[in-house]
């Protein structure tokens, strides 16, 4: 990840502004940086401002204004078309980028005045794919937990709610690693996290939750828990808060133990996972699905309406004129 100290000043006052004014997430943040820099050094490879060969050691902090305002949208696309056959970028990646570029140079023009001319005004965002979601089977969510719950792991009660409050309720990774223990109203069986555009929102435990959250925390460390941490819900080995890293691994784990394809699932498919079991069988409304996963827009849930729904087989097989 490139720090701060690297960046040229109209960066990170971009980030800055992005912060304060924006109001943007610390992973938006770390997202913005990240797909700038990497932007910015390949205007240097581009432009011939560097002999460096290997793209990670390129510095971008001697990159002037002036280089900035030379820059046209045919060098953006050319940026586009690096990242499809060179680095071979996902579609959804690369649309990133451009959202992060296109953010950025609106700021450079329209809000600082370092620029005159925009280059980015007419960019435009490659078409997305539209894909079914994966998703575990209830059978496989089941299994998962099972597998979760053997108490031949040391920190199977963490593990276990962990994977609980994935199935149960639709988070994201972000949202679980920061889950503090002041967030939870233990009383009425509901937390509040912050997702997406640093956005709060309340999510509700279910019995299930509530039970795997309280059994963790009989056995949570009380002691050696660094300050800084000590309200952090999940603790790693270290007895800090658990990372974005340490989850995924743990996740990666359990899913072999359960005999399943880590290569097909992953801990987002588990908050897919999650919306799909509440759509197919909890007969939850879309809007209501919308407000429980924290999507901006309901075009981004209404994926799940279009996964295999049992209770829509059976209306079709119900009609009168099945039989025919």
């Amino acid at each position: 990840m490139i720090s701060r100290e690297q960046n040229p000043d109209y960066l990170n006052s971009f980030l800055d502004y992005s912060i304060t004014i924006l109001n943007k997430s610390p992973n938006s943040i770390k997202e913005y940086n990240y797909d700038l820099a990497t932007f910015l050094k390949f205007i240097k490879i581009h432009f011939g401002l560097t002999n460096e060969t290997d793209f990670d050691k390129i510095t971008i902090k001697d990159i002037s204004l002036d280089t900035i305002k030379k820059i046209t949208l045919d060098d953006i696309h050319a940026f586009v078309s690096y990242l499809a056959t060179e680095v071979r970028s996902k579609t959804a990646t690369r649309a990133r980028k451009i959202s992060s570029i296109r953010i950025f140079f609106k700021y450079l023009s329209a809000k600082a005045n370092l620029i005159e001319i925009n280059p980015a005004q007419n960019l435009e965002s490659p078409k997305l794919e539209k894909r079914m979601p994966k998703y575990l089977t209830l059978d496989d969510s089941k299994k998962l937990l099972s597998v979760a719950s053997n108490e031949d792991n040391r920190n199977y009660q963490r593990d276990f709610a962990i994977i609980t409050l994935f199935l149960n309720c639709g988070m994201r990774l972000s949202e679980l690693v920061n889950i503090n223990i002041k967030d939870i109203k233990f009383e009425e069986c509901k937390m509040t996290v912050i997702g997406k555009g640093n956005k709060e929102r309340t999510i509700y435990l279910n019995k299930a939750c509530m039970k795997a959250i309280a059994e963790y925390l009989e056995v949570r460390p009380k002691e050696g828990i660094n300050y800084k941490y000590k309200d952090a819900l999940f603790l790693s080995e270290r007895r800090e808060r658990i990372s974005n890293r340490t989850v995924q691994y743990i996740i990666k784990k359990e899913l072999a133990k359960a005999g399943l394809d880590i290569t097909k699932y992953s801990v987002h498919k588990l908050r897919h996972t999650a919306a799909t079991l509440m759509y197919q069988y909890g007969n939850v409304d879309i809007r209501a699905l919308q407000e429980l996963l924290g999507h901006a827009s309901i075009a981004t849930t209404q994926i799940y309406t279009h996964v295999e729904n049992e209770q829509v087989r059976k209306a079709v097989e119900s009609n009168p004129l099945a039989n025919m």
